[in-house]
């Protein structure tokens, strides 16, 4: 078998699998614009007219727009705080070597292990102690600590940042803070990018902690905003509505992944090499 029928077969292949991997995608689009009956009773990939009535039954639970920005600052605080220091604790572990080094590093392996959720009870007890309850500081700081993004960070400046280049810059006399964020924070680029659209995702996606800690509703992030119109009664009429609000809150990620998409390939690929 020659090489172009090769790449040709690949090719079909890797489009039959987008086209499978969109259709879940585009059955959301076309339910946001049908009724609740319609979609409760008939499957069909073609758009409705009941966009506007999903619209109004959407409307009528909750505003969408204070949701999506509340979820918005919620989930960009918390990824340019990953990022941030989780670069420099990575850069910290995989440059520097000091006493302690590898306790501190098995135990970010051993936190890695641990559920969120098995902390969820403590957690809310410190929050409530320090009087934090109903508030985005919970919520945002935490995200300071991730270990799996140190993890991942540490093992790709292990493979993409040259300790000659380094030596040459504290030779040239830049301090420490100079070089991280003249030097390594522009190589571990892609690497941050990687984990940062991970980190927006889960952050973007969160609901079990929001809804244990928020109950004011103008507070409220979408997760939780959709939740109540999923729990509502009127449940089997909603689900038109309740597929326009999934596809709205979908496009920051689908937004957010676009940008980032080339990065994260470079990321992945860049880190699959050691020197």
């Amino acid at each position: 078998m020659s090489t172009k029928v090769k790449k040709t077969i690949l090719y079909i292949a890797i489009i039959i699998l987008s086209v499978i991997c969109l259709c879940p995608f585009l059955l959301m689009m076309v339910n946001a614009t049908r009724s609740g009956r319609e979609i409760m009773t008939s499957f069909t990939l073609i758009p409705g007219n009941n966009i506007k009535d999903n619209w109004n039954t959407m409307s009528g639970y909750f505003n969408i727009f204070r949701g999506l920005l509340n979820s918005l600052f919620i989930a960009v605080c918390c990824t340019i705080l990953t990022a941030y220091f989780s670069a420099l604790t990575a850069y910290a572990l995989a440059i520097y070597k000091f006493r302690g080094m590898k306790i501190i590093f098995i135990s970010i392996l051993i936190f890695m292990m641990i559920p969120a959720q098995l902390g969820l009870l403590g957690f809310y007890d410190l929050v409530n102690a320090m009087t934090l309850t109903d508030n985005y500081i919970p919520l945002i700081i935490p995200a300071i600590a991730s270990p799996a993004t140190v993890f991942f960070l540490r093992q790709y400046t292990l493979a993409t940042l040259p300790k000659a280049l380094l030596e040459a810059a504290r030779i040239d006399g830049a301090n420490e803070i100079r070089i991280f964020h003249k030097i390594v924070l522009p190589i571990m680029a892609p690497g941050i990018a990687t984990m940062s659209i991970g980190t927006f995702i889960g952050s973007w996606n969160n609901y079990l902690t929001p809804l244990i800690l928020l109950y004011s509703p103008k507070k409220f992030t979408l997760p939780i905003m959709m939740g109540s119109m999923k729990a509502s009664q009127d449940i089997t009429s909603n689900q038109g509505a309740i597929y326009l609000t999934v596809a709205i809150s979908v496009l920051p990620i689908m937004i957010a992944f676009a940008f980032c998409s080339k990065y994260i390939i470079s990321g992945i690929s860049a880190g699959g090499i050691k020197e």
